[in-house]
């Protein structure tokens, strides 16, 4: 095996070597090789940042020593450049402390040399897995965002309010609107946001951030939320409160005195 990418099939997985012992890099390439991942390979950390190919690996093998720059500085620049692909550790001269510090910096595992085939291969279906989820995660925000965007501003407004438990009765006294105009720009935001229910847009709003302290409460959230001290002191038909029935029977006593 040579350094650099291996001819494979486009949706297999891309794993990134780093190591500045060429002996070491075969052995892993060959390894993850043998279950169907693409590997490339670098023998200083300034050959896997100049590589155009970064963006699209899923995981990355760093040894901690390397020339020129050390595998925790190389964790830390590929932070910086924005490249998420989940970190493994590889080191012949680890200590406690250093693992720490790179698991503490997002990296999925710290394995010391010699370590078993089985022990890497597994750090690197987890790292993989990972990588797997955040993509999707990314993807999904990114249509949702792209949904968003076909909203009208006052579309945005409703949904916002919406969101945050008001009715369509309420929705329209705050934006000086019709019932009917409201319930026409809640639809189409339904609509535009592919919600088939009202629990669908709030999720859809708590993934977008929209979900702040409402802005004032309603009468019937304010009754939900009174405290009970108040809660007590209202007065219910044909109930009378142990304050009254104390100043009744207060006159009552007054009026026998005399």
């Amino acid at each position: 095996m040579i350094d650099g990418l291996q001819k494979s099939q486009p949706e297999d997985a891309l794993v990134m070597i780093a190591d500045d012992e060429r002996a070491v890099r075969e052995a892993l390439g060959d390894l993850l090789g043998s279950v169907g991942l693409r590997v490339a390979m670098f023998g200083s950390a300034r050959e896997m940042l100049e590589s155009p190919g970064l963006e699209g690996a899923n995981c990355l093998i760093l040894d901690i020593r390397l020339p020129g720059m050390s595998g925790l500085e190389l964790q830390h620049q590929l932070a910086r450049a924005g490249v998420a692909a989940p970190v493994i550790f590889v080191t012949g001269h680890g200590d406690i402390p250093m693992s720490v510090k790179a698991m503490k910096a997002g990296a999925v595992d710290f394995l010391t040399k010699p370590f078993r085939d089985q022990d890497l291969l597994d750090a690197v279906a987890a790292a993989i897995g990972r990588d797997r989820d955040r993509r999707q995660s990314a993807q999904r925000a990114a249509h949702l965002k792209a949904r968003f965007a076909r909203l009208t501003d006052r579309e945005r407004e409703v949904m916002a309010l919406v969101t945050q438990g008001l009715m369509n009765k309420q929705i329209a006294a705050r934006l000086s609107l019709s019932e009917i105009t409201v319930k026409i720009h809640r639809r189409g935001a339904m609509t535009k946001m592919g919600a088939r229910t009202l629990p669908d847009l709030v999720r859809d709003a708590a993934a977008l951030g929209l979900h702040t302290s409402p802005p004032g409460r309603t009468d019937s959230m304010a009754d939900r939320h009174m405290r009970p001290d108040r809660a007590l002191r209202q007065r219910r038909p044909g109930i009378a409160l142990p304050g009254a029935a104390r100043s009744v029977n207060d006159r009552s006593d007054r009026v026998r005195c005399r």
